[in-house]
């Protein structure tokens, strides 16, 4: 990803040596197809957002009602693309928590579920389907402050811990969900809306860097006219 100074370039493929699934903090970037500024726009260094652009910003903060051990952090809305901090702690995630929402959401269960870009598909992800609720009005994203610790471990640990299993509560159904709550709102407004196929992320290692992306992200709008994925 030619992004963040070049500092933070990432191939297609997620990393091969770690379990998305792992408790970490990542820095992700989701591009709309074809960067089309379906969000909003920028005026005067202010990101302004369309109706597209809210229902995005409240799928994103709706992310921990679907998905409870995760924790966001700083996170924008831009003209195409979205940027945001996700955490996954599962440090104090009950199992009984699991196990009742896998529940809840199996009698949700039907034959017709899309992806993110509305096609047909077989796999289901239980978690991602109550995205579709309306959304609320947008809050505003907070000046970042200094982090916290970062509960990520600096040495993973074995992949025999991953209790959750690598094709569900990670990385990848997190943000699949995001985008399919999005797509299902947008495409009442504008049946053309659609995602890129694939999205960004770097592991945040340590404090500093956590730090430094927050400040990147909060003022990412005041630089657009400079931005990669920038569109007049």
């Amino acid at each position: 990803m030619e992004k963040y100074q070049n500092k933070y370039r990432i191939p297609p493929a997620r990393a091969p040596f770690w379990d998305y699934a792992w408790n970490a903090s990542y820095f992700v970037t989701v591009c709309t197809q074809n960067r089309i500024c379906w969000f909003g726009n920028v005026v005067n260094g202010q990101m302004v957002l369309s109706e597209i652009g809210e229902i995005a910003h409240q799928c994103w903060s709706d992310i921990p009602i679907h998905f409870p051990f995760v924790k966001l952090d700083a996170f924008v809305v831009m003209p195409n693309h979205v940027h945001g901090i996700v955490t996954i702690d599962k440090s104090d995630y009950d199992i009984k928590t699991e196990r009742n929402l896998n529940e809840r959401d199996g009698n949700e269960r039907n034959s017709n579920e899309r992806d993110e870009n509305g096609r047909n598909s077989n796999e289901r992800n239980v978690e991602t389907q109550n995205f579709a609720s309306l959304p609320h009005p947008p809050s505003q994203p907070q000046i970042p402050q200094e982090p916290q610790t970062p509960s990520q471990p600096h040495t993973p640990p074995p992949r025999t811990q991953n209790k959750f299993g690598p094709q569900s509560k990670n990385l990848a159904s997190i943000i699949r969900g995001f985008k399919i709550g999005v797509t299902k709102n947008a495409r009442l407004i504008q049946p053309d809306f659609a995602w890129q196929t694939r999205y960004h992320d770097h592991i945040i290692r340590d404090v500093s860097a956590h730090y430094d992306i927050s400040a990147y992200i909060i003022n990412n709008p005041a630089k657009w006219s400079d931005d990669q994925f920038y569109m007049p």
